[in-house]
């Protein structure tokens, strides 16, 4: 293969290319504020000693997880099948011809390929919802209807019924210029507040397959569900009762009303879907008067000013008090955990698993060593945020049975928070250029260093001098910040390879690396002004605290002199830029989605071989329409899926003027949807 970059990839000159829009309703403007993160070793250290000497507010009111992760598309068969999983992450099956960037109004596929929607905004997933109508929507419609801006997405297959999956996806925000005509930022109506809490959460819905392709529908079945912004949580670990978290609402501060800006997630092992609740800062309006608490709040961007005037254009709080820190002050702490789903049993009530930790976290996923240990891989998604992973103190109960679910469901209520430090092989050769220090690229050492121990009765003990357990687990960045954690570029999806259980972790971008008063280039970050990101590979001891760890991607022009791609060709690998989300392959090969492509190309999909000679070999399979972000892969032998989020956000547009009409086409609203991608004729196989 032999690819070549277009004119418009030749500059470095932009940075991602997310609509303004989209920053702002999507992640409350965070790259327009000051960074977070200003910790410097002893700051936040005061805010502690502070808040723990007065103590505020007390008293006061592998089955499933392969289909999870990724399988393959371009399956293979026979001698070629044996060497795939003899030698996994070699490229083996990813021979499709890769697409070119691109700018259009669709999601753009490889010759030879199929495509349809399985599932959009605002169709039927409970019995009793009215088919979308898209100038007459109602809150108790949107609470039975597929909910906005699909992130992650699962395929679970159903047992006993061949070809019928529960699809589980998350819907991370709302974008209320493009839900609704003659919309008011900053003045919105209590129907339009009451759609947008709907339109939040999680869906679970039962899907179909046809045979003889990859083709999926959605069913109206006995496990459909909607999970929104008011349905009850149950709060596991050191955070649950803890002063920090009791409201008017909720005095024993156990049970939490929804769950915001689910991002990525993961599948478990046990059959459950986890859940990552992201930049849940950007929904609580007002600053609270304690300066105390107003720093930690800053610490997670709480309190920015502004609010109904661009900052806040949302204002729940003008109808639901819980989002004004002035009247519940501790309301934000009931979000920025991951949550946990049994989408087996519709009745059961989602858990968020303080043990976690909290922060603004991209997904959690779930890697089982070979004595049954559970490990959570994290990322705290944010500039200079850090890296984290919990161990289990119990083992996995085999099974995908209830019984092992109700039993697994607890495993990560109980063990130890870790949070990354690493050291690079070459510091005096890091200049901020992105210029590989070594025919070896960039390579360095790594700790994990605990700073929360969670026991069987979810009791804490801190591991951080000067915090308790419950402040570890509400003001987690705080904790990492006293540890001497590495500040990292926007860490994001964080996922551990089933086949060779090498790690990897999705660098976004962070353009304000290097700048003044920021932390400079290192070898994890080697590149000042980073725009594009990098890839990031742990060799790690999962149960232990030592790992090794090298850079795959250096993302970006193949063209610029910045950019690494594990020393393969670059004439021969697709442009790639702002990775977001991560999958693998039965084969072990990487797939990649991105976010914010400052490369002047629509979003998209790529493969990346690991091992081999083919190791860092990147191709794209497919790119979403203009505006949109591409989310949620998940890769079988039948089907490609991704979850094409905000398509149509463009800056001067809106439902009064859309900046696109996928994926009805015609004069209709744009509408996030989840894509089926497969081959032809329904033939596996390259």
């Amino acid at each position: 293969m032999s690819l070549k970059p277009l004119a418009l990839f030749v500059q470095h000159d932009g940075a991602s290319s997310r609509a303004s829009i989209t920053c702002q309703y999507k992640c409350g403007n965070a790259c327009f504020h000051e960074v977070p993160n200003t910790s410097e070793g002893t700051y936040f250290g005061d805010i502690v000693a502070d808040i723990s000497r007065r103590r505020l507010f007390r008293g006061s009111a592998a089955a499933v997880l392969a289909v999870g992760a990724g399988s393959l598309l371009a399956a293979c068969g026979g001698d070629e099948a044996d060497a795939a999983e003899a030698n996994p992450g070699t490229g083996i099956g990813t021979d499709f011809t890769p697409i070119a960037p691109n700018k259009q109004d669709a999601v753009v596929i490889p010759e030879g390929y199929e495509q349809g929607v399985v599932i959009r905004w605002g169709d039927p997933v409970l019995p009793g919802a009215p088919a979308f109508d898209f100038a007459n929507q109602t809150a108790a419609a949107q609470a039975k209807q597929f909910g906005f801006n699909n992130d992650f997405a699962a395929l679970l297959p159903i047992e006993g019924r061949d070809g019928s999956f529960l699809l589980v996806v998350n819907h991370e925000y709302t974008t209320e210029p493009y839900m609704f005509t003659g919309y008011t930022p900053g003045n919105p109506t209590k129907e339009q507040v009451e759609i947008a809490l709907a339109a939040h959460g999680l869906s679970v819905v039962e899907v179909k397959g046809e045979n003889g392709g990859g083709k999926l529908s959605p069913v109206m079945g006995q496990y459909n569900r909607r999970i929104t912004a008011t349905t009850e949580f149950t709060v596991t670990g050191p955070a649950a009762g803890s002063a920090f978290l009791k409201t008017a609402a909720d005095p024993t501060g156990t049970k939490v009303l929804g769950t915001l800006n689910n991002c990525s997630g993961g599948v478990t092992p046990w059959g459950t879907v986890l859940s990552g609740e992201e930049n849940f800062n950007q929904y609580f309006a007002g600053v609270l008067a304690d300066p105390a608490m107003q720093a930690m709040g800053k610490r997670y961007g709480l309190g920015h000013p502004g609010a109904g005037q661009g900052e806040m254009p949302r204002r729940w709080e003008l109808f639901d008090k819980r989002f004004d820190v002035t009247q519940e002050p501790n309301e934000s702490h009931r979000f920025g955990y991951v949550v946990e789903v049994d989408p087996w049993d519709p009745a059961a009530a989602p858990i968020k698993h303080s043990a976690l930790g909290r922060f603004k976290h991209e997904a959690a996923n779930i890697y089982v060593t070979a004595d049954g240990t559970v490990v959570a891989y994290s990322g705290d998604d944010e500039r200079f945020e850090y890296m984290y992973k919990f161990v289990s103190s119990r083992k996995i109960e085999p099974g995908n049975t209830a019984a092992a679910r109700k039993a697994n469901m607890g495993i990560l209520a109980q063990g130890t928070l870790y949070v990354a430090k690493l050291t690079g092989d070459h510091p005096d050769k890091i200049d901020g250029t992105g210029k590989a220090p070594s025919d070896k690229g960039f390579t360095g050492k790594g700790q994990w260093i605990p700073i929360l121990e969670t026991g069987a009765d979810g009791k804490g003990r801190s591991l951080v001098d000067g915090m308790s357990a419950e402040e570890v687990a509400v003001f987690t960045r705080v904790a990492g910040d006293k540890a001497g954690a590495t500040k990292m570029d926007r860490p994001e999806d964080f996922e551990a390879n089933p086949k060779t259980g090498k790690v990897y972790v999705a660098l976004t971008n962070n353009s304000n690396r290097g700048t003044e008063g920021k932390a400079a280039a290192d070898e994890a970050n080697p590149r000042n002004q980073n725009k594009s990101g990098q890839i990031l590979e742990l060799v790690d001891d999962h149960k232990g605290t030592a790992f090794t760890w090298s850079l795959l991607l250096v993302c970006g022009d193949p063209q610029a002199a910045d950019t690494y791609f594990a020393g393969f060709d670059k004439s021969k690998v697709s442009p790639i830029s702002c990775p977001d989300n991560l999958a693998f392959d039965p084969h072990g090969n990487l797939w990649i989605s991105t976010d914010g492509n400052a490369l002047k190309s629509n979003d998209g999909l790529f493969s990346v071989a690991l091992e081999g000679e083919r190791r860092g070999e990147t191709k794209q399979f497919l790119t979403v329409p203009i505006g949109a972000e591409t989310c949620g892969p998940v890769i079988t032998a039948d089907r490609v899926l991704v979850c094409v989020q905000h398509p149509g956000e463009l800056d001067g547009h809106s439902a009064d003027n859309p900046g696109s009409h996928w994926p009805d086409g015609g004069t209709t609203q744009p509408r996030p949807s989840v894509v089926a991608v497969w081959k032809k004729n329904g033939k596996i196989g390259v």
